[in-house]
This record gives C-alpha cells, structure tokens and sequence, in this order.
C-alpha cells in the first residue's frame, strides 16, 4: 500500500494557484486602512501644527499682557509716591493755615475777614451793575 515511492513523484505546490479573490480583497482592505490611518494621522498633525500656532500666539499675547502690566505697576508705584508727597506738602500748608488763623486772633477774626471780603464782593457788583 506504501510503497516506496521515490521523491521525483511529488512536485512543490504553488501557493499562488489557491489564491482566491477573498486575499485580494483582504489586501486592498489594509491598503485601503493604511492609507485611511495615514490620512487621519496627516490631519491630526495639521490639527497639532494649527494647536501649536494658537498656543505660539497666545504665549505672546501673554508676554505682550506681562509687559504692559508691568508698566503699568511702575506707574502706579511713581503715581503714589507722587500722592503720598502732596498728601505730606498739604499737611504742612494745613498746619501753617492753623498757625496763621491762631496767630491772628482764632476762627473769630478769620470769619470776620471773609465776611468783610464778601461785603467788598456785594459792593462791587452793585457798582457795576447800577
């Protein structure tokens, strides 16, 4: 039944006379994949390249933002130092006043003053007008 037989009786199948249209639909469905994920990946890299532009953009923004705030702060800062100085020379100008109105008799002289510079003001625009 097995009989010896010799090697020259049996030849190499050849994979490619199976091949059947399902391997080349199997084929063109992963070129088909690869280049749908090659597509998707070239879009997600354009979508990343717009990202990192955004982001580049509003990093300067950001600088312009720190600048300006910075520029700002030192003008305050020179603003109340300004305001802190007038605020001492108009201590000094009122303690002088209250020197003066003391060293002139008290509030009474003074209301007596302004009352006779009002009287004089009266006076003057019924001149000019009668």
């Amino acid at each position: 039944m097995f009989g010896n037989k010799k090697g020259s009786d049996y030849s190499q199948v050849n994979l490619d006379d199976f091949s059947d249209d399902s391997s080349k639909g199997e084929d063109d469905f992963v070129r088909s994949s690869i280049r749908n994920q090659q597509e998707l990946m070239k879009k997600q890299d354009e979508g990343l390249d717009m990202l990192s532009a955004s982001v580049a953009r509003l990093g300067e923004h950001a600088m312009s933002i720190s600048d300006e705030l910075g520029q700002q702060n030192q003008m305050l800062n020179a603003m109340e130092t300004d305001l802190d100085t007038a605020g001492e020379e108009l201590d000094l100008v009122t303690r002088k006043t209250n020197e003066l109105i003391r060293s002139a008799g008290g509030k009474k002289n003074c209301m007596l003053i302004a009352s006779l510079a009002l009287v004089a003001l009266v006076l003057f625009f019924l001149l000019l007008y009668v």
